[in-house]
């Protein structure tokens, strides 16, 4: 169903064309991440929302009409909603949005505190234009702190791998779980392609299809394996255990499958089956066998497990001191991950003297769901507006909580040394080293990013900031 994008703002923005003071031409507005989980974040997924929703003509006069009427409704009161604004860039502009918006290239890594992207009306009759698209812009906070998060579980691997083992093997290391824990189908989309910034194994295909329509990827960006759930097991009954596990074997001779493991006894099911039974099946397959042990507490069960698989298909000692598993098997773990215990477990391990190269893990709600616009805390607030053909620069600075505090002025991100640095324009237009970019003017999309370079940017080390 086609949406009306009049519409596609909080209640109270309605009434602002009639708040800002008598010859205001125009409102210019930045996004920044003012703190949080992490201290620095990886900005993504503007592009999707430029194309999607701001790109060519928006709207019609029937979305005028409706508006219109919604807003009588809603207030019940005439004369809030702005119909000559929204008539008159319908006249001079055939619906296209006079705005002028510049940002960081996507994958960019910014130090908290820092500006992101930057928001300004480009005609000076509708300077109310700029915060009226705050309520869609700012979403913009979800694909970045997927993202950041993302990135941050991928410093952590690749920590662990270079102690341990092989950090060649960090881009499969953690699988997105997340689709069938996210409160809609776009939501799966936007997440689901901010992990794959940093990672290659999702089972989220949304986030694939939104790479390939909005991002330009042609390759595959993302991969799966043939994996098992509880109903392809129970449905065997507790008897027929052993034969689901061989019938994955036969039904898939070769390559990665993964092989929940712990419907009924994990422990048992690694000595007894895996381990003994489909041992051999197991090491003449031409491939590799996933065992997934998704009970208990991780830290305990998985040092038991990597015992046991030990015991029955051998390990070896790596060039660092670590232990690995044959290389016929491996172990995801799948249940309870966030960023936290993933530490953990990754910390326990390898304290036990296993490698991180024995260990993938699935992580769902937590990476794609279980996060809101404060862990990073997200704001888009005005810090420039034209008066009566003067600059002012403006900001809010609250006496009771100078953590809110905004940036006052036209603003600028240059790279200092190995710093990045928010600066203010004052009285220039711009900046030749400028990591601001124009990526939106007036209804076109001007700037685009493929996920090639976006992913080579994100695994740059990142500059530290100067606050």
């Amino acid at each position: 169903m086609r949406t009306n994008f009049l519409l596609s703002t909080d209640s109270y923005k309605f009434t602002h064309w009639k708040q800002y003071p008598a010859g205001t031409t125009h409102v210019y507005s930045y996004l920044e991440s003012r703190g949080g989980m992490f201290a620095q974040t990886v900005f993504f997924g503007l592009q999707y929302y430029l194309k999607h929703y701001l790109q060519g003509s928006v709207f019609n006069r029937g979305d005028i009409d409706q508006a219109e009427d919604f807003c009588r409704q809603h207030f019940r009161h005439e004369g809030y909603f702005n119909r000559a604004g929204w008539e008159f860039v319908l006249q001079k502009h055939g619906g296209r949005l006079p705005l002028k918006i510049m940002a960081v290239p996507e994958g960019t890594v910014v130090p908290v505190s820092n500006v992101l992207m930057t928001v300004e009306n480009t005609d000076p009759s509708c300077p109310w234009l700029t915060n009226y698209l705050e309520t869609l812009l700012l979403k913009v906070w979800y694909p970045i702190t997927v993202a950041t998060l993302s990135y941050e579980m991928k410093k952590m691997f690749r920590h662990f791998l270079e102690l341990s083992g092989d950090p060649s093997l960090l881009p499969f290391k953690v699988h997105d779980f997340g689709y069938r824990g996210v409160s809609s189908e776009e939501t799966a989309a936007i997440g689901g392609a901010a992990h794959l910034i940093n990672f290659q194994g999702t089972d989220t295909v949304a986030g694939i299809e939104m790479l390939k329509n909005f991002y330009g990827a042609v390759a595959m960006p993302g991969f799966s394996v043939p994996a098992a759930e509880h109903s392809t097991i129970t449905a065997w009954g507790k008897e027929g255990e052993a034969d689901a596990y061989r019938n994955m074997l036969t039904q898939f001779p070769e390559g990665i499958v993964a092989r929940v493991s712990d419907s009924y006894d994990i422990l048992k099911a690694c000595a007894e089956i895996w381990g003994t039974q489909l041992r051999q099946a197991v090491l003449d397959r031409n491939g590799l066998l996933v065992i997934r042990p998704d009970s208990g507490d991780p830290r305990r069960v998985l040092l038991e497990v990597f015992q046991i698989l030990s015991e029955r298909f051998g390990f070896e000692m790596n060039s660092k001191g670590y232990r690995v598993l044959n290389p016929k098997v491996r172990v995801i773990q799948g249940d309870g991950i966030n960023y936290w215990t993933m530490g953990d477990i990754l910390t326990a391990i390898t304290k036990s003297g296993w490698s991180a190269d024995n260990l993938a893990f699935g992580i769902g709600g937590a990476l794609l769901q279980q996060l809101n616009r404060d862990t990073q805390k997200f704001a888009l607030k005005c810090s420039s507006v034209t008066v009566n053909g003067v600059q002012r620069e403006v900001h809010k600075d609250p006496a009771t909580d100078h953590a809110k505090a905004s940036k006052p002025g036209r603003l600028a991100l240059v790279r200092r040394s190995q710093h990045l640095e928010t600066i203010s324009l004052g009285p220039q237009s711009h900046l030749d080293d400028d990591l601001l970019q124009t990526v939106f003017l007036n209804g076109e999309l001007v700037k685009e990013y493929s996920l090639e370079e976006i992913r080579s940017r994100a695994s740059e080390v990142p500059c530290q900031s100067v606050i």
